[in-house]
């Protein structure tokens, strides 16, 4: 396809697959090295405020809790502001020059979906952004103040995270060796360092973090189960 065919289904752009209409799209104005340093930038400053609250309200909490509860911060300001901003954008992001707009179309490369209104990003994205986010934020803070819900939050979104996650990886998968569909650009980089890399973290560390949250549980339990035994015991 070519000329005003090819212009008229909206290939006038760097998504893949080939053809794929994104009549709307307007190019970025910012190179990759920008959007992505103002990004993690940005990221890393909330950690600032989050450290000087945990040391203050709680100055015997551990260095690996700290580091849970910046998890868990950054995880809130992902979903809710940066997912949040696709969820109620996704019909039309193919023409935002703003920060957020542009990163997405920057990460979109790797993922033409998130051009296309493809319902299950579409769907996976605004669930993300408005259980998961909210929560996040709820459980940094319980982190840091030991509050007993901790655990069973932390079990769950992390779960959350782990499903949406999954179904993201494989639901792209199963469509390009299945149907011969490819969302990302050639260059591999966009394919090993977008969507392989920077979702794997919503893998490993959830994982991580419902192992520890299950051990705590049951190590509750089994002391809960000894101590009603010892009492039954002197009854």
């Amino acid at each position: 396809m070519d000329g005003p065919i090819t212009e008229a289904l909206g290939a006038h752009h760097p998504y893949y697959p080939l053809g794929v209409a994104i009549p709307t799209y307007v190019a970025n104005t910012m190179n990759a090295g920008v959007l992505v340093s103002i990004f993690a930038a940005g990221c890393g400053v909330i950690f600032v405020p989050t450290y000087l609250f945990a040391v203050r309200t709680r100055p015997a909490i551990s260095f690996g809790e700290v580091l849970v509860a910046f998890w868990w911060v950054l995880c809130g300001f992902i979903h809710l502001t940066f997912e949040g901003y696709f969820s109620y954008n996704h019909f039309d992001m193919a023409s935002k020059t703003d920060l957020f707009g542009q990163l997405w179309k920057e990460y979109s490369l790797s993922d033409s979906r998130y051009m296309t209104q493809d319902p299950f990003v579409v769907c996976m994205e605004t669930v993300t952004a408005f259980f998961w986010g909210p929560l996040s934020f709820f459980i940094a803070y319980a982190t840091i103040t030991n509050h007993p819900w901790r655990h069973p939050l932390q079990l769950l979104v992390s779960m959350g995270q782990l499903y949406g996650d999954v179904l993201y990886y494989v639901i792209c998968w199963y469509n390009e060796y299945v149907n011969g569909v490819a969302y990302s650009r050639p260059e591999r980089y966009y394919y090993w360092a977008y969507f392989v890399l920077c979702n794997a973290f919503w893998i490993v560390i959830p994982l991580a973090l419902m192992g520890y949250s299950a051990k705590t549980i049951a190590k509750v339990f089994e002391k809960t189960k000894v101590m009603n035994g010892s009492a039954k015991k002197h009854l």
